[in-house]
């Protein structure tokens, strides 16, 4: 996401870093570079003109013109500007009131209301909540089969509904239901159409008012771009929502609909969906994503994946392994499978400040097929190999190459690069943070 964006303003930020001290032109003429930017990121145009204003009138203030890194304060000023244009800060799920608290998701069809409802419930009960699902669009017919299936994969409970049932019955009955199962939040999933029309929106203001929700929050399909932002716009003015959902945030490479909507509506991005799993719903951090698009990474959010698989106990066994030189194939091999819970490794790498803009990562592509492969392999070696990989010979390499169906070149590379990770490892234990600058780096 943002790919272009960023890539385009890496460009301006490099050219006035190159200045020693900026004049007002080079301000201007960076400015005009970033204006163009936003805009070929489809940032709706009154957006972009509030911003570079902004951004203009700080950058020939004193903060710049006597600084010592004037090229460096244009960074932070951008950076900052684009925190506040998202919203500053994060805004949570409005979640107040008599359980179970009623949430209602709202948007057009094919916007992804329905793998939303599965993917919030994921959210919620790792929250520690108990989310009932209510499949209230009575018009599609695999909607309600589609958040039955959901709901069977998440292990939540889902309201038995009918298309020959009224919407708002479907939820009032859906919401006494979710209090009998001891639930204490619903998400109604309700219908969308291909357009927005007088009818749907009545049918949303009748389910409204009928459940009083806690939140409304719209789903939107970030991909679409400032239609996006005229949706978001629509609905507010119809139901007065309390915040967005942007789905596909992944396939969006401009991003123009994540920098206009708080902009536009003066409502918020809470979620931003980022893959078709159901755990690839992430909460929205204005200032993580400002610097994603500057290039900075995000190391917050790589540290919440982290600390989301890592078991602490197991965490701290590892650690006196790497101090006592003891990191088993096993061992290598419970890494690897931790790390693939963390999401697909190329979007790993982007958190990692500088490795986005680095010319050999930029453009990875990390086969996760790989990581299945090397898995197999380590599995195929009995436990007495795992533990000292020095005995695998040539005719246990053929052995464990065909257990895993691999080749023996497979586990040769495997063999190397786990050979030297301990290296690196020595150096580390050896040297700190230096042995690590030295060995470890590949570039």
């Amino acid at each position: 996401m943002f790919e272009n964006l960023s890539d385009r303003l890496a460009g301006v930020f490099k050219q006035l870093k190159g200045h020693g001290k900026l004049t007002e032109k080079n301000i201007e003429d960076g400015l005009k570079e970033v204006r163009l930017a936003l805009l070929e990121a489809d940032v709706h145009y009154r957006v972009v003109k509030q911003f570079i204003a902004d951004v203009k009138a700080r950058a020939l203030g004193e903060e710049v013109m006597a600084s010592l890194t004037p090229g460096q304060q244009v960074v932070k000023i951008v950076n900052e500007q684009l925190t506040e244009l998202m919203g500053a800060k994060n805004t949570d799920l409005s979640l107040a009131g008599t359980h179970p608290v009623p949430l209602m998701l709202v948007g057009l069809q094919g916007s992804g209301k329905t793998t939303t409802a599965g993917k919030l419930a994921v959210y919620l009960r790792q929250q520690g909540r108990k989310p009932y699902l209510i499949p209230a669009d009575v018009y599609r017919p695999a909607a309600i089969d589609q958040l039955q299936t959901l709901g069977r994969q998440i292990d939540v409970p889902v309201y038995p509904s009918a298309a020959e049932m009224d919407p708002v019955q479907i939820c009032l009955q859906g919401r006494a239901a979710a209090h009998q199962a001891g639930c204490d939040t619903v998400l109604i999933d309700t219908a969308g159409r291909l357009h927005i029309d007088e009818a749907l929106m009545a049918e949303l203001r009748r389910i409204r008012d009928a459940v009083n929700p806690a939140d409304i929050l719209l789903v939107a399909d970030a991909m679409t771009g400032q239609d996006a932002v005229n949706i978001a716009k629509a609905f507010d003015e119809a139901l007065d929502v309390g915040g967005v959902v942007l789905t596909k945030m992944d396939g969006d490479a401009r991003g123009g609909a994540a920098l206009s909507i708080r902009a536009i509506t003066g409502k918020p991005i809470k979620f931003v969906g980022v893959g078709e799993k159901l755990s690839a719903l992430e909460v929205f951090h204005p200032d993580r994503m400002a610097g994603k698009i500057l290039g900075m990474g995000d190391v917050l959010s790589l540290i919440e994946k982290a600390q989301a698989v890592v078991d602490d106990r197991q965490a701290a066994q590892l650690e006196k392994k790497l101090r006592q030189n003891e990191f088993t194939l096993e061992d290598f091999r419970d890494q690897l499978l931790q790390v693939s819970k963390m999401g697909p490794l190329g979007d790993l790498l982007g958190m990692i400040p500088g490795l986005g803009r680095h010319k050999q990562l930029k453009n990875l592509q990390v086969d996760e097929k790989e990581l299945d492969h090397v898995v197999a392999i380590i599995n195929s070696m009995t436990p007495e190999e795992r533990r000292r990989h020095m005995i695998i010979n040539g005719s246990r390499r053929k052995r464990i190459a065909a257990g895993s169906g691999t080749s023996v070149q497979a586990v040769n590379r495997l063999l190397k690069n786990y050979g030297q990770m301990l290296k690196m490892m020595k150096k580390i234990n050896k040297g700190g943070m230096r042995g690590l600058g030295r060995g470890m780096l590949p570039f």
